[in-house]
């Protein structure tokens, strides 16, 4: 999740069980170490794909946090003790702060290595998108009166309801997501599809409306799924460009992005440059994470030996209105190959969906 969820999720967790006797400085000490396990990204591994596939890894371990929570417990005790609160209640805080903040970013579409230094593909349930205003605006509350009011009295209370109530929202995006991955597996049925793969996320900012992958083959699918939709969902076919991966066969670096994406991978040749796109993040035809892997040379295809991210341009404004309009109005079309299709273009704009989705005037 976004820094600022983290920071509000640790504050909430420290002033519920701390509040107590630590007054505001509780929410003040669990912000602080609720944002600990994102410091990685200070870290430069070498290369962007590196970068990517590392962040969220042994900072963001269990095992890792777990020991760090025994140590942080045995330093307090020694240098700062308490009289009203007991050691099991010390580190209980500690852990919850700390081991809740990988957690929470399990449930985002990323990756997230839970238990590094194993190595199982990097969980991602995908179930929130990476910044949702109604996970963090309880906590936000929370926060803000135990920092106006402190934690005492009726106040004391304010941090433990906010968490029940935005844990109850998180539990419901996994209802969302099995409601669009059931609407587009009877689907698929209906046409002999057979999927090789399938992931679901929510779009932007909402979990109304969910974005569905299917891989099938040299294609994938994309389908958008709405809480208010009466119609079977419309998969729209895409070209995944596998044939280009064949250029990557030797390259370590792609094989670790295999991994971390699960395969969820699209290649495009964009003039001389093979681009290589982890569709799973962002909206479709807007993805952060794109890298270019080779170029051509006479003719010949080279592969880099450092990756770099490949310009992945911004979302505008206009395709998050007609994703939301898409929410209320699920009889509207919206142009999801024009955009996917935008990925295979030299320049990405951030302001060219000027027409009407409505008739699909692209």
């Amino acid at each position: 999740m976004d820094s600022i969820t983290q920071v509000m999720l640790g504050a909430s967790i420290q002033g519920a069980l701390l509040g107590r006797w630590q007054g505001r400085k509780a929410l003040l000490y669990g912000a602080m170490l609720g944002t600990l396990p994102d410091l990685d990204v200070v870290i430069d591994y070498g290369d962007a794909v590196a970068n990517m596939t590392q962040h969220r890894g042994f900072s963001h371990s269990l095992l890792v946090l777990f020991g760090v929570a025994v140590l942080l417990t045995w330093l307090v005790l020694r240098l700062h003790p308490h009289p009203g609160y007991s050691r099991q209640r010390l580190f209980a805080t500690l852990a919850l702060v700390l081991l809740t903040h990988p957690l929470l970013d399990s449930f985002t579409s990323y990756g997230t290595q839970l238990f590094w230094p194993l190595m199982p593909t990097p969980l991602a349930w995908s179930s929130i998108f990476i910044i949702d205003p109604l996970y963090t605006t309880p906590l936000a509350i929370a926060v803000l009166l135990g920092l106006l009011f402190g934690l005492r009295d009726k106040m004391a209370k304010a941090p433990l309801v906010a968490l029940v109530l935005s844990t109850l929202y998180l539990g419901s995006t996994l209802a969302g997501k099995h409601m669009a991955e059931q609407r587009v597996e009877a689907q698929l049925a209906l046409q002999g599809i057979q999927a090789e793969a399938l992931f679901s996320t929510p779009t932007p900012l909402n979990s109304l409306l969910w974005r569905v992958i299917v891989l099938d083959g040299e294609d994938y699918h994309e389908a958008l799924v709405g809480w208010f939709d009466r119609q079977p969902p419309q998969l729209i076919r895409l070209p995944r460009g596998t044939a280009l991966a064949a250029v990557l066969a030797d390259s370590a670096a792609h094989r670790r992005l295999a991994w971390f994406t699960d395969g969820l991978l699209r290649y495009d040749q964009i003039g001389e440059h093979l681009v290589v796109t982890d569709i799973r993040l962002g909206m479709t035809g807007v993805h952060p994470f794109r890298f270019d892997f080779a170029h051509q040379h006479n003719g010949e295809w080279r592969v880099h030996e450092r990756i770099d991210r490949w310009p992945a341009g911004l979302a505008d404004l206009t395709r998050l209105q007609v994703l939301w309009r898409r929410i209320w109005q699920p009889e509207l079309q919206v142009p999801l190959a024009a955009w996917a299709n935008e990925l295979g273009k030299p320049l990405l704009s951030t302001a060219r969906q000027t027409c009407k989705v409505e008739r699909d005037e692209c």
